[in-house]
């Protein structure tokens, strides 16, 4: 079996003036193909440059509050003031920012997941980088201005940088071709939780959330020592962050290989799509929370209970030898 857990704490720590950004992706956890993640900060006003990726960007809020805002292919906008709980979801290509605004743990802190584990936050395309790279005078005949005009324009990216706070959100809503057709923002956290006798679960996929087409998860609470029952998932692979508690993952990767690892809060758990695995929490006294992402925009489960339930009886008595 592959190894399948990492700790943030173990990723190098990307420092700029007013916050950081560290991540995981194939380069820490080699079994993470088809996700990567990256955990990120910004103090009240700072901002995380004006960007795309070429991979989509999926996104939970874990602190404080946050503007952002997006424009699409037919030139509508986005804008959004964002908070604990909530989510994003920007998809490929469409270009985005970010900036942290007063909380009260001074900005905001937040989990990025992107469907290509190969991604690397580094591969970011920067507004400021493609400017700095760009010849002038091209740059002048684009916008229409002397190249005196653009003699102040950063020489190299900014990435993360301190700015003046951006004013009223409604101020910000203006302008375009209009607001985009699907919102890609979701309260999480707003969602009617569904409850068990061990814990509960919110599933946000395309279905609740339109705009998060390649991106589904699951925000699941265990109460200590209850158990997320033996399961698979037939679509796609689940990448777990560990939000607080302690968590206990038995995975059967089929070939007679199976292995058991401990998580805690701040790492990141895998499970390649069709693996069978439970979730336990080991605590006597603590509840445990745990962030599910998957790679695919419907959610889409099978527990071995149900399957064993809906089989002619001989069927179970002939595979288990039992009465």
């Amino acid at each position: 079996m592959p190894n399948l857990k990492w700790s943030f704490t173990d990723s190098h720590m990307r420092l700029e003036e007013g916050g950081w950004a560290r991540q995981t992706t194939t380069r820490e956890l080699p079994v993470s193909t088809a996700m990567a993640g990256v955990n990120m900060r910004l103090k009240a006003g700072v901002a995380r440059e004006m960007h795309w990726h070429k991979e989509a960007e999926w996104s939970y809020m874990l602190k404080g509050r946050a503007r952002i805002t997006a424009v699409d292919q037919a030139g509508r906008t986005f804008v959004d003031d964002v908070g604990e709980g909530d989510l994003w979801y920007f998809p490929s290509g469409i270009p985005h920012s970010i900036q942290g605004l007063e909380s009260e743990v001074d900005g905001c802190e937040f989990l990025l997941v992107f469907d290509d584990g190969h991604f690397s936050e580094d591969s970011t395309f920067l507004i400021t980088d493609w400017l700095a790279h760009t010849p002038r005078d091209v740059l002048a005949k684009n916008f229409g201005v002397p190249e005196s005009a653009l003699a102040r324009l950063p020489e190299k990216e900014k990435y993360i940088f301190p700015a003046p706070m951006p004013g009223p959100l409604a101020g910000d809503r203006t302008g375009g071709a209009g607001p985009v057709p699907e919102s890609f923002s979701h309260r999480m956290l707003a969602q009617q939780p569904t409850a068990t006798r061990g814990g509960t679960v919110r599933i946000t996929d395309s279905t609740i959330f339109p705009a998060s087409k390649t991106i589904a998860a699951a925000l699941v609470e265990l109460e200590p020592g209850a158990l997320r029952e033996l399961h698979w998932h037939p679509n796609g692979d689940e990448w777990q962050y560990y939000l607080s508690g302690q968590g206990r993952m038995t995975v059967f990767g089929s070939e007679s290989k199976a292995r058991t690892f401990d998580y805690q809060a701040g790492d990141v758990g895998y499970v390649p799509k069709g693996y069978g695995h439970a979730l336990k929490n080991p605590s006597k006294d603590q509840p445990m929370e745990v962030l599910i992402v998957f790679n695919a925009g419907d959610y889409q489960t099978i527990n071995l209970d149900d399957w064993m339930a809906t089989n002619p009886a001989y069927a179970l008595q002939n595979n288990l030898q039992i009465p």
